[in-house]
């Protein structure tokens, strides 16, 4: 299992929101390239960005700083936030980046993620983030009565290579990721998880990394690589057994 050391980019800084909620931020870095360095000299083998001034406003916000990332590291970058048109996503390979994270578009528009992946085959991941099973959407603002696991079995027919899946109620909490539904969804799609919200100690990254069998690819962990209660040289031990 494969661990992504999260970047959060809010006004070209590198922050950690408390469940997604922009009041609640906390401010780790003036110079997210460095952070994106820093991860990579740790072991980090990709770096997960979210532009999170990007999905509240639905378009990107924080170009300068996500080609400062993309330009510092060797490993490649997953970028999130504001992605709801294709020329948007194509600008941000143009960049660099190597995949691009679709949300509240996957949602709004059937037919928009399966053109996204005829256009860019194996760059496009849909990023699910769910409050108590149902798809939460334009910067977590909006509550869907869609069932997570039915779009995610939407998207998997379209082609997508990854799908990131956030319990926003553990995001930001250190209180563990909800594995229950983590699992689910990976039962539930032929298409590889990345877990995200929650993850806080490497007891944490076994449990998951449990879960590889049934399609867990990876974890995002943010807040607690920042508050130092996980090494990251160590999660990453750990993921890979």
């Amino acid at each position: 299992m494969r661990i992504y050391p999260a970047i959060d980019l809010k006004g070209g800084r590198c922050v950690r929101l408390r469940q997604g909620d922009p009041n609640q931020e906390t401010v780790f870095s003036d110079d997210p390239a460095a952070q994106a360095r820093h991860w990579v000299q740790q072991g980090a083998e990709w770096i997960h960005v979210v532009d999170l001034d990007g999905a509240f406003s639905g378009s990107p916000q924080n170009a300068a700083a996500i080609t400062a990332i993309v330009d510092a590291v060797s490993v490649p970058v997953q970028l999130g936030g504001g992605m709801r048109e294709l020329e948007r996503i194509r600008a941000a390979l143009d960049r660099g980046v190597r995949r691009v994270i679709v949300g509240t578009r996957a949602l709004e528009d059937p037919n928009f993620v399966r053109h996204a992946c005829r256009e860019f085959p194996g760059a496009i991941a849909v990023g699910i983030d769910a409050r108590d099973g149902y798809v939460a959407t334009r910067g977590w603002g909006n509550v869907t009565g869609t069932l997570a696991a039915d779009l995610a079995a939407r998207v998997a027919d379209d082609g997508v290579c990854a799908i990131i899946y956030t319990d926003i109620a553990t995001d930001g909490m250190l209180q563990g990721p909800n594995l229950a539904a983590t699992e689910q969804l990976a039962r539930a799609v032929p298409v590889p998880i990345i877990a995200s919200g929650g993850v806080s100690s490497l007891e944490d990254i076994r449990a998951l990394r449990a879960l590889s069998e049934v399609g867990v690819e990876g974890a995002i962990v943010g807040r607690a690589l920042y508050d130092g209660k996980l090494s990251l040289s160590e999660a990453i031990a750990v993921a890979r057994g």
